[in-house]
């Protein structure tokens, strides 16, 4: 099943959800960035959160990223998206390895540790907003839906899951947030609670087979659930070698002086992706070339 994000409302209005199935594109992430078990789960977690974060968004151009920093010892997870369902990121230390939890899962909190999430929206505004709130858990799931209560006084459910193959390819991906609108009744907020806890996780209801639209029926199906849109989501990362040319002409003379007494190629990676482009050395001494010319524009 290719990746998709829905878009729903429910009781007259009074609801929204959006729910999503990212398999794909979480293991595009792992593959990328040779990610283990539990920084695929965080990763992933995160990015699929993205998505359908970035999908709230209006604007063509609209960009979301979403920071986590912690004091565990996966360091923090950096992503983005747009509204159009493109997302990427990458995990501070991908190779992490930690014992399962006390549940026995993969141990994402334990990963993270104490630290804080940002939210930053860029809407095409003079600033980018920005909302930041302590990570509670560290789970991810958890910490958004206490970021939408604290910052955006939205009341939300969100439900984030990585299930993971003995091979460590990714088995299952997904997700559902579910938020009350302004003015939406203690009854539905009750009903929709009463029907949450009966849910085990987002993973066991993939794994049974069920699609994004089949999940939020389950969660919303008696109150007349409406599914408004349905988008594609894919990783997807915009970088290619000029912009990476780009990168390294602004760190400057004296360090592309260095890589080319070295007498070897050098090779620069992408954060995002993983990507990885490779420049001889003669392509060094053009870049420093191109260099020298901008500064001497400058002066």
């Amino acid at each position: 099943m290719a990746d998709y994000i829905i878009r729903a409302t429910a009781a007259g209005g009074q609801v929204r959800a959006f729910a999503s199935t990212t398999r794909e594109l979480v293991e595009q992430a792992r593959e990328g960035h040779n990610t283990s078990p539990v920084a695929t789960a965080a990763l992933g977690r995160l990015l699929t959160a993205a998505g359908m974060m970035g999908s709230m968004m209006k604007g063509e151009d609209d960009l979301l990223t979403v920071k986590i920093q912690g004091d565990g010892p996966i360091g923090g997870l950096t992503v983005t998206a747009n509204s159009r369902g493109d997302v990427k990121g990458y995990a501070f230390h991908p190779q992490v390895m930690l014992p399962p939890n006390a549940q026995g899962k993969l141990d994402v909190g334990g990963a993270l540790g104490i630290g804080v999430l940002s939210v930053i929206m860029d809407v095409g505004l003079k600033e980018p907003y920005v909302g930041q709130t302590i990570l509670v858990s560290g789970e991810i799931a958890e910490d958004l839906t206490y970021y939408y209560a604290t910052s955006e006084q939205t009341p939300s459910s969100v439900a984030l899951g990585v299930l993971m193959n003995r091979d460590n390819t990714v088995r299952q991906a997904g997700g559902f947030i579910i938020q009350m609108m302004p003015g939406a009744s203690d009854a539905i907020a009750a009903k929709i609670e009463e029907k949450l806890a009966s849910v085990t996780s987002v993973t066991s209801l993939l794994d049974a087979g069920m699609t994004p639209e089949q999940m939020l029926e389950t969660l919303l199906g008696d109150l007349e659930l409406t599914v408004t849109d349905r988008m594609p989501t894919r990783f997807y990362c915009g970088c290619n070698k000029a912009r990476v040319e780009k990168a390294l002409i602004s760190i400057g003379e004296k360090d592309l002086q260095e890589m080319i007494a070295d007498g070897k190629p050098v090779e620069a990676g992408c954060h995002f992706c993983g990507k990885k482009y490779t420049f001889s050395t003669e392509e060094l001494e053009e870049l420093l070339r191109k260099a020298r010319v901008g500064t001497a524009h400058k002066a």
